[in-house]
């Protein structure tokens, strides 16, 4: 299972947000038909030994004897690895993972991709479970890196109620991570993206201890100062990132700073920005939900037949499923880190939220393999999108009509349940339950509205024949 050249991120920092939220999302992209399971691991005391031991490669690593509970997200196989992306843990620590990346030659010539080093797959996995704040899982990460080396460069996310990192691991054994900004944004798509890396403030960057010796003995480092840009020394700049990474940092920009003038086609779009205005989950849902639009590179939008194939869209039809972790420390941590889940494709699903506080997920959400099945969350929300894509001119209003109501819904099913769960003192069976309605509600609204568009699909037969009713 090859993952790369796919997914799409964006961090949000407390003061960036309007109710004082940190944010973090990923699109996880893949194959157009590749289900996805959501699944809560409790937590779990071993008696011997705890060994993880990767189906993708031979990366082995002895774990803690305590596993702490967390949610996750793994593939419908365990065949190609367990790729559980993203969860929160039992101490409120959010994870996604990962950003897939690329390096340079030059870089990967003195410090090669390890073969059977840590990859996408196992790094929820090995992490998110032992870990009780956001930098612990950065630290921990980096020093299994730094051991074991990685197969990939990749960008990880991070956040807890303080603060949200991201990490970017750019050869075999060497990272960085830096701390977001508390009043900014940023959105990263397939490139490495940290830029200058500050030694002498170990508050807000992290990495591998002798990544400057490196870089220097190397005769790596690219500024004339001799300070390390990490995306200039390590990553690469070529006609892939014009047409493909570049667009989708542009449009997420563009969505949140209007008024900064830049160019789809940009190099060196800066990795953190202050937006115009204060930003809600509704915009972090917007942007991985987005395809350009209202320019004339949307695939689906009016522009001529090149312009609008020109540059690869944050949400596409290879997404699996898309995902925000939003911690909002005004609450207690059983409501205040949500999971929202967006099955399929995001642009023709909705989010689904999902209290950390919940011990089980609904079954539809742990059912779906590779062929369509009624009962899987997945298989659900992606039928809708192949119904509504067989027509879409016809149908795409119908789905934003449904995608509004069930929004508004969602809103206010969640101020009922958290405030019930508030004034009531309720546990987290209780919490669990209402999750478990909400979401299935979402279900079946969707259900529905795919019998409806069969219904209405069956006037579109190129067999169809329309004739004068009154012969």
């Amino acid at each position: 299972m090859n993952k790369y050249s796919a997914c799409t991120s964006i961090i949000i920092g407390k003061k960036a947000s309007k109710d004082g939220s940190i944010m973090i999302g990923r699109n996880e992209d893949c194959k157009a038909s590749w289900p996805k399971h959501f699944v809560i691991h409790h937590k779990k005391s071993f008696e011997k030994e705890n060994i993880f031991k990767s189906n993708d490669n031979n990366f082995k690593i002895k774990l803690p004897l305590t596993r702490y509970k967390y949610s996750a997200t793994p593939e419908w196989t365990t065949k190609y690895g367990v790729f559980e992306e993203n969860g929160f843990n039992e101490f409120g620590v959010a994870m996604s993972a990962t950003e897939s990346a690329y390096a340079n030659q030059q870089v990967l010539g003195y410090d090669p991709l390890v073969e059977d080093g840590i990859g996408e797959e196992a790094m929820v996995t090995v992490v998110l479970p032992y870990v009780k704040n956001a930098r612990e899982g950065v630290q921990r990460l980096g020093d299994i890196v730094t051991k074991y080396g990685t197969c990939e460069s990749n960008g990880i996310l991070f956040a807890d109620k303080n603060e949200a990192w991201y990490m970017e691991t750019g050869s075999g054994h060497h990272w960085v991570a830096q701390r977001i900004p508390e009043d900014s944004y940023a959105v990263i798509a397939n490139q490495l993206s940290i830029e200058e890396i500050d030694f002498n403030d170990k508050e807000n960057y992290m990495y591998s201890e002798d990544i400057y010796d490196f870089v220097k003995n190397n005769h790596l480092i690219v500024s004339k100062d001799g300070k390390l840009n990490f995306r200039d020394t390590f990553g690469i700049r070529d006609v892939s990132d014009t047409k493909y990474n570049n667009p989708r940092v542009w449009y997420g920009q563009k969505m949140f700073n209007p008024e900064i003038k830049q160019h789809p086609t940009d190099h060196n779009l800066p990795f953190i920005r202050k937006a115009s205005k204060l930003l809600s989950i509704d915009d972090a849902k917007s942007f991985l939900s987005s395809h350009f639009q209202e320019t004339e590179y949307d695939p689906v939008g009016d522009g001529d037949k090149n312009t609008k194939k020109m540059f690869r869209p944050v949400s596409l039809a290879k997404t699996q499923e898309a995902h925000i972790l939003q911690i909002n420390p005004n609450l207690p941590m059983e409501i205040g880190c949500l999971q929202w889940i967006a099955m399929g494709v995001a642009s023709q699903s909705v989010f689904v939220p999902f209290y950390q506080g919940i011990n089980d997920t609904p079954e539809a959400y742990k059912n779906g393999e590779i062929n369509y099945s009624p009962d899987s969350a997945y298989w659900i929300f992606k039928l809708a999108g192949v119904l509504v894509d067989a027509h879409y001119k016809y149908f795409v209003s119908d789905l934003e009509a449904l995608q509004t109501k069930l929004n508004i819904s969602i809103k206010n099913n969640m101020l009922d349940i958290e405030n019930k769960y508030l004034g009531k003192k309720l546990d987290n069976d209780w919490l669990t339950e209402q999750n478990k309605i909400l979401a299935n509600k979402i279900l079946n609204e969707y259900k529905e509205f795919s019998y409806k568009l069969i219904s209405k699909s069956t006037d579109f037969s190129p067999l169809n024949y329309k004739q004068n009713l009154d012969l």
